[in-house]
């Protein structure tokens, strides 16, 4: 994985159904209903303000749907189990994502993430279409991760992530085309995610939305996501100084395991593959309290962890950082200790978020702070 600071930090079509002969009485049995959803718009007499009747097969002066109410009609046609005929077929393809989706699902990305930021005063977590394609092709190239890229009309309208790098799997960035959005692409994309993750029958999902989002939350709701707690996102100038009696240190590959411990103890399951990768970065650091390791983390940035035996772990790890990468580190609100502590220190908060999640869930049993996959 790349480090966190450089950024704010794989498909299956549903079934086919066609329409069948309705027989209908005092016509004939050979005669076809008209196709549920169709992806055309019938030509209008504007003078008697009636439709043009229609067979369910496009015909000239049929007017062509926006790509988004195209998506929405194929949504519906889904759940009801029917699909438009011939050239009125709502198409959309789900496939695994490759390396060379990096560029266009970057713009999208970018575009999705800063268009409803700046729609709500926020500033965007990601600084640059640039930015955004690098953490893409980043992602589509890690084996830890799985990627399913959507596609309509033969080209890319969002894609989705899942990390499998750990025990309990998390979601994103999930990102749609602002001109696709709204139509059911989104939903697609988290179900085949979710069915990924019941595949390889991992324990649990989670994921971190943000706050001023109600669409996504309504979404990630209804998908069957719990809330579970308010994230801070902060940012602000190193802190510097430290915690008396909590030595911090880079971490080495012989403290894995005692990093996979303490996470076990807090939350009932180990990041065990974050940490190698942080290892491998050279990011991951340790504390150490009485002559053992009792906290640790992947780096200090939104796309890191940190998990300690206690809060004052955390705020050691916190204290010790040179700076804090990509929007911030992410402070569970309900730590009000850790959060007013960093607040004095001249922190602010950014934003707040939700941490949401799907199967296995412990109540924190110590302190940590989570990534902006969970």
């Amino acid at each position: 994985m790349p480090p966190a600071s450089s950024l704010v930090r794989r498909g299956r079509r549903g079934p086919v159904l066609h329409p069948t002969p309705e027989v209908t009485p005092g016509r004939q049995a050979t005669r076809k209903r008209k196709p549920c959803g169709p992806g055309y718009r019938s030509s209008r007499d504007t003078s008697r303000g009636t439709a043009v009747a229609g067979t369910g097969v496009p015909r000239s002066g049929a007017t062509r749907l926006p790509m988004w109410q195209r998506a929405r009609l194929m949504e519906g046609e889904l759940r009801s189990g029917c699909r438009p005929e011939g050239d009125a077929i709502v198409d959309l393809v789900l496939r695994p994502g490759r390396a060379d989706d990096a560029s266009e699902c970057g713009r999208i990305c970018f575009e999705a993430f800063s268009g409803i930021a700046r729609e709500h005063g926020f500033s965007s977590d990601i600084p640059g279409a640039d930015e955004a394609a690098g953490m893409c092709g980043m992602l589509l190239n890690h084996p830890g991760f799985y990627s399913v890229v959507a596609e309509l009309d033969g080209r890319i309208v969002g894609s989705n992530f899942l990390d499998e790098r750990s025990p309990v799997t998390g979601v994103g960035p999930i990102t749609v085309d602002p001109a696709a959005q709204n139509g059911g692409i989104g939903r697609r994309l988290m179900h085949d995610v979710m069915r990924r993750a019941a595949e390889r029958q991992a324990p649990g999902i989670r994921l971190l939305q943000s706050g001023y989002h109600a669409r996504s939350f309504a979404l990630y709701a209804g998908l069957g996501f719990e809330f579970r707690e308010t994230v801070a996102c902060l940012q602000g100038p190193p802190i510097g100084g430290g915690v008396p009696g909590y030595g911090v240190r880079a971490a080495t590959d012989a403290d894995l395991a005692a990093c996979d411990e303490v996470c076990r103890k807090v939350h009932g399951t180990d990041r065990g593959g974050e940490v190698t990768d942080a290892l491998t970065m050279g990011t991951a650091r340790v504390t150490e309290h009485d002559g053992r390791v009792t906290g640790y983390a992947t780096d200090l940035s939104f796309f890191a962890h940190a998990v300690g035996e206690s809060t004052d772990d955390i705020k050691a790890l916190i204290a010790e950082a040179p700076a804090f990468g990509g929007p911030g580190i992410l402070v569970p609100a309900r730590n009000s200790t850790l959060l007013q502590w960093c607040l004095r220190r001249g922190l602010k908060v950014q934003q707040l978020m939700s941490l949401m999640t799907i199967g296995l869930y412990n109540e924190p049993a110590g302190a940590y702070l989570p990534s902006i996959l969970y």
